[in-house]
């Protein structure tokens, strides 16, 4: 099921949070609502629930360019959201028991079809627990496994695996990525995590003040981010002035931290001399955060910890950094660093 939407637009008194947006989620594919907090991602993912009204604009299911259909929307909060008092099994069974009688399964069906459901999410063992006895990560399975349980054409998540810690976050993410392959079901979800939306989706919709910036495959937005906002927010840049002209730069550089070597000597015109400031090694990587010798900027360097330790610097060294990628953008004198 394809989603089409044309115009929206969803104000909180005098807060424009959803302005004029327009968006198609192609019929299978799992695309990511990504941007800072108060961007309208939730807004809009509340509206395509139908838990939201728009002030303008429309929001159309279609399982074919021909016909609109009813909407069958499956959704998964941040907070589980699950039922304190009832077991994991009646949790992911409610969904179904509260159907009206004319088209509710029967007690067999709705036990099958639940045991195969915590069987996929890996919690066939769990159906008798409740959900204080589980694991964040665990819960958010169940949770899972709930909203899929309706069977829906459209399955939303919000934030999901925000209140969990980086490491079940992590497995949880690889887990929603192979489930969806599986499955094949139109899937949308909110996040603010750079790595997450990268990992995850199959398109990234990136979002700011009710507005969408950019719009692509991870790898597209994150090679080519079509502005200076975008490029900040996917990871972290460096920033370099350039083209004075009446005091003032016209142009600025964006320079990701892998994309800076170092070198003991200025082998080349295209070299900055720096001080190594400060050091971090984190597995394979170290990060080297060094003061610019002419600006007293400081930027960041990420290398391998082979090229590391064949430099052999130290805080206090001197050395010279070479840009070996960078992306240059017209200079925004309202915005100088471009911060989130």
């Amino acid at each position: 099921m394809s989603i089409q939407i044309e115009n929206l637009t969803k104000k909180f008194g005098t807060f424009t949070a959803v302005d004029q947006l327009s968006l198609t989620v192609n019929d299978g594919e799992l695309l990511a609502l990504l941007g800072p907090s108060g961007c309208g991602k939730t807004t809009l993912l509340r509206m395509i629930a139908g838990l939201e009204n728009p002030d303008q604009g429309t929001i159309k299911f279609q399982e074919n360019e021909n016909q609109v259909i009813e909407n069958r929307i499956g959704f998964v909060f941040q907070h589980y959201a699950l039922f304190r008092h009832m077991t994991v099994f009646e949790n992911v069974a409610f969904g179904l028991k509260v159907k009206p009688r004319s088209i509710r399964p029967s007690k067999e069906e709705i036990k099958t079809k639940v045991f195969d459901l915590l069987k996929m999410v890996q919690l066939d063992w769990a159906v008798n627990r409740l959900p204080s006895e589980l694991s964040g990560g665990q819960r958010q399975r169940v949770a899972l496994a709930r909203a899929l349980a309706i069977e829906p054409k459209v399955l939303l998540l919000d934030e999901p695996f925000g209140a969990l810690d980086a490491k079940v976050r992590k497995e949880l993410r690889r887990w929603l990525r192979h489930l969806h392959d599986e499955l094949k079901i139109t899937s949308v979800f909110v996040t603010h995590d750079q790595e997450e939306a990268l990992e995850v989706s199959d398109r990234i919709v990136i979002m700011n003040q009710g507005k969408i910036l950019q719009q692509g495959t991870p790898e597209e937005v994150y090679a080519h981010p079509a502005n200076p906002f975008v490029f900040n927010f996917l990871g972290n840049v460096n920033l370099f002035h350039g083209r004075i002209e009446n005091g003032e730069a016209n142009q600025v550089g964006f320079v990701r931290p892998h994309d800076i070597s170092l070198e003991l000597t200025p082998n080349g015109l295209d070299r900055f001399e720096a001080v190594v400031d400060r050091v971090f090694s984190i597995g394979n990587l170290t990060r080297v955060e060094l003061k610019l010798t002419e600006s007293g900027r400081f930027v960041d360097s990420e290398i391998t910890k082979e090229t590391f330790d064949k430099l052999q610097i130290k805080t206090g060294d001197k050395v010279f950094i070479k840009l070996n990628k960078i992306k240059v953008f017209q200079a925004d004198q309202n915005q100088p660093e471009y911060s989130i």
